[in-house]
């Protein structure tokens, strides 16, 4: 006997439905047709006595250009003013590589500065107890 389950698709709380399809089902889901931001895909499943299966997946879309902030966290206590960067960039179209703005740019970790001075200070350490030494 053939299974005629089938599986409901529903995207957030909408009321219609984005599909109905006999099951097993391969089904693209086009993003683009979304908002950015966080959304639910709700599966219903029936098999062939009635019984309902319920599955929800929480995802988040983000198609719209990526945007970084340097200068300000999440929940970060600030006062006075601030400096920041921001930046926004787009994927392009997939067939290109946009060079421009697809980087952000970002300040100096303090490691890296502490390492730079480190290194200077062992070289003039260096320097000067070599030129100490009398041969």
């Amino acid at each position: 006997m053939k299974d005629k389950s089938f599986v409901t698709l529903f995207i957030d709380e909408q009321p219609q439905p984005i599909g109905e399809f006999p099951a097993p089902v391969s089904f693209e889901l086009d993003t683009r047709k979304l908002t950015d931001g966080k959304h639910t895909l709700r599966i219903i499943s029936r098999d062939l006595s009635g019984r309902e299966g319920v599955r929800t997946i929480p995802f988040i879309v983000r198609n719209g250009p990526a945007i970084a902030v340097e200068g300000l966290k999440k929940d970060e206590i600030v006062e006075g003013v601030l400096p920041l960067m921001i930046n926004a960039y787009g994927k392009g179209d997939q067939k290109t590589f946009l060079l421009h703005g697809s980087e952000t740019p970002q300040s100096i970790p303090w490691w890296v500065v502490t390492g730079i001075i480190l290194f200077i200070a062992w070289t003039g350490y260096f320097i000067i107890s070599s030129l100490s030494i009398k041969l």
